[in-house]
């Protein structure tokens, strides 16, 4: 199974919807994605990742189911310097040295009592959930394939709720993949889980921020630390 992650196109935050360029690039995220073999499409309930949506089901002819779980975080909690920003956050955990491997960003002060923290933890339960309904059971770091089914669906989402899925899949830090995984809007990025039925299996990342199908204004990329 593959599970492309899509990020919403240009958006107008305020309105919660897409500017006149994040509607070109949806458009051009459709076309791109028509030669996918996609069969299913999920979203975030806000407004600009359902908009973006709607671009591929309407090329695809397929129905969005919501998924609850993926809308946009939020951040920020008492004594948490720049606002809880995670991409900040993430930034500066890198400048200091911290040890992602050997300790837990989640116990450290800027993240303790970080907004972001929680959701992650949110969205971490209920993509495995998702996953188990799809025929994937994690368990620690592994993933138990139980009545796989070979097939591909796209999920349009953010940059933070994407960042914590994709975070939890492949077993990475949060505030490390903020920092070093970013990606642009409309970009496409795909994990596939092996089917191997009764087999422990490993998600694979095959394609990171994609963006050819859309063309990049004159500062180059517009990443998630930038922009939301």
């Amino acid at each position: 199974m593959r599970i492309i992650f899509v990020r919403h196109g240009e958006p107008d935050y305020v309105r919660d919807c897409l500017t006149a360029e994040g509607r070109r690039q949806a458009a051009a995220a459709a076309e791109r994605l028509a030669g996918e073999d996609i069969s299913e499409l999920y979203a975030s309930p806000c407004g600009r990742a359902a908009e973006t949506a709607s671009y591929t089901a309407a090329r695809l002819g397929l129905p969005v189911t919501t998924l609850e779980f993926m809308r946009e975080i939020t951040w920020g909690g008492p004594g948490v310097p720049h606002a809880g920003h995670p991409w900040t956050l993430g930034d500066m955990l890198l400048e200091e040295g911290f040890d992602f491997q050997g300790q837990d960003w989640r116990a450290h002060p800027y993240f303790r009592e970080n907004a972001a923290t929680r959701h992650y933890g949110e969205i971490a339960a209920a993509f495995d959930a998702f996953l188990l309904q799809q025929g994937y059971r994690h368990e620690g770091r592994r993933f138990l394939c139980e009545g796989c089914a070979d097939k591909t669906v796209a999920l349009f989402s953010h940059g933070g709720s994407g960042a914590c899925a994709l975070a939890h899949l492949l077993n990475l830090a949060f505030p490390y993949v903020a920092s070093v995984l970013p990606y642009d809007f409309t970009s496409v990025i795909t994990l596939d889980f092996p089917v191997r039925e009764g087999a422990w299996v490993f998600p694979r990342l095959e394609l990171f921020n994609d963006c050819a199908h859309i063309r990049r204004g004159p500062g180059g990329p517009t990443l998630q630390q930038e922009s939301e």
